[in-house]
């Protein structure tokens, strides 16, 4: 005398979030009234239902149930065949314990969750994003990022191409979008695109979602058991939408503002600078004309008729300075021996360039040391601070301060003078530069030092010896 049941079918197919049945009957063979308590077990037994639970059979008789299974639409499902098996326990007799089996084939589907942050980026160049999925479906997945653009204007690069996705588990890749060309002057331009997120194609190029053996979970017609629910549906692409904004990399300002510079710097070097030089040479050459026309003062007789020895060291009010016996060759100047001023008619245009560069927080120093023999009228500096600088620059001249000014208040500076600043031999203009910030140029990346040019332009004059 023994318990016997049987399933319908012998292998069921189904879908997550679909429904598939079959059957068991389970037949009394005992001599007696005997009750069956029905359970399912194994992998399966999380979603599938027996109903009724528990039937009670006369001897010889037997009795039909339906064995329900329906895997919710999760991660947690996952794809692939698992046993099945009913446990038919006798109450009475509980050691004719039957458990009849099937394999049960839970279908794959795909399912992508996506996302892209920021939306929106600004920059000159290139904006970065990152695209983060989750795999949402029961089955191991390849994810492909697929960036696109309705024009041309940019270009993507995608970080890592390609990810491999367990179910449950989220991935995260770098998106960087490029111009293809910069914007110099003008308005920001709006770029939108899109990330199409979606499984990766297999290298025969068939869908990867595709099964074989009538196990595809399309329809019913391999499987009696499944209802119409148990249908894959097409997985949807995320699509991410962003936007990249150019910015131009020069102001309409600043275009502006170069203009008029440059207008002013023409009309500078045209006008005016010429009859500045030509006023000042010619108030020079009248002035060497009155020394020579004028005649030298008599030396003095005492009375004893020897004449006196010239007094050295003499100050224009006619007292002597002690110590004193050497002339000066100009303001602040240490003359030599037998130093003297200027010869007239032997000074040379000169325009030297003094380049200063300083780490942040540090001073450094430039200068242009005037020869021997020579003395230095300067008659013009420009001070160029392009980086757009912050700090302190002092240009000196021989043992004079000329000007101490702050980078941050100006691009380009420049000094004129009339009448011009005497360097004597073997002193030299001097510019020490204070850097605190250093500057951004047009490039856009803020530079390592302090870069300043200061540009001294005048006359090298020979220097009259005394016998």
């Amino acid at each position: 005398m023994t318990t016997s049941a049987e399933l319908g079918l012998p292998a069921l197919t189904v879908a997550p979030g679909g429904v598939a049945t079959t059957t068991l009957t389970v037949r009394n063979d005992l001599d007696i009234v005997e009750a069956y308590t029905l359970e399912v077990v194994g992998d399966c037994a999380a979603w599938t239902t027996v109903e009724p639970a528990r039937v009670s059979l006369y001897p010889g008789t037997s009795e039909t149930v339906t064995v329900r299974l329906a895997p919710p639409r999760s991660a947690a499902t996952r794809a692939g065949e698992f046993p099945l098996g009913v446990r038919v326990l006798p109450v009475e007799h509980p050691e004719l314990v039957t458990v009849p089996e099937t394999t049960v084939t839970v279908t794959p589907f795909q399912e992508l969750r996506a996302a892209l942050a920021p939306r929106r980026r600004r920059g000159w160049l290139r904006g970065r994003y990152r695209a983060s999925v989750r795999n949402l479906g029961n089955a191991p997945t390849g994810v492909a990022f697929t960036p696109g653009q309705a024009g041309e204007e940019l270009g993507f690069r995608v970080t890592p191409e390609k990810l491999r996705l367990e179910p449950g588990e989220s991935g995260e890749v770098r998106v960087q979008a490029r111009a293809r060309k910069p914007i110099w002057f003008g308005k920001p331009a709006s770029w939108p695109f899109e990330v199409t997120v979606g499984p990766e194609e297999r290298a025969d190029g068939k869908d990867p979602k595709d099964g074989k053996d009538g196990k595809d979970g399309k329809g019913a017609e391999n499987n009696p058991g499944a209802t119409p629910e148990a249908a894959t549906p097409e997985p949807q692409k995320p699509v991410l939408e962003g936007e990249f904004l150019q910015l131009p990399i020069l102001p309409r300002w600043l275009l502006v503002l170069l203009a008029a510079l440059i207008a002013l710097l023409l009309a500078w070097f045209a006008l005016v600078r010429p009859a500045v030089r030509t006023s000042a040479k010619q108030a020079a050459e009248k002035a060497v004309a009155q020394q020579i026309a004028t005649p030298a003062p008599p030396a003095a007789t005492p009375a004893d008729g020897v004449p006196a020895s010239p007094s050295v060291g003499n100050t224009p009010g006619g007292q002597t300075k002690p110590g004193s016996g050497k002339p000066t060759t100009g303001p602040g100047s240490q003359g030599g021996p037998g130093a003297g001023p200027a010869v007239p008619g032997t000074g040379q245009q000169m325009s030297e360039t003094i380049d200063v560069q300083a780490a942040n927080a540090t001073a450094a120093t430039g200068s242009y040391p005037v020869p021997h023999g020579k003395v230095l009228d300067v008659s013009d500096i420009v001070v160029s601070n392009f980086q757009g600088d912050q700090g302190l620059v002092t240009i000196t001249a021989g043992n004079r301060t000329i000007v101490t000014i702050a980078l941050e208040t100006f691009r380009n500076q420049d000094y004129h003078w009339v009448t011009p600043i005497q360097v004597p031999e073997d002193q030299a203009v001097t510019a020490n530069v204070t850097c605190e910030v250093p500057g951004t140029p047009a490039s856009g990346k803020q530079a390592p030092t302090c870069h300043e040019l200061v540009n001294v332009s005048g006359t090298l004059s020979d220097i009259r010896r005394g016998n």
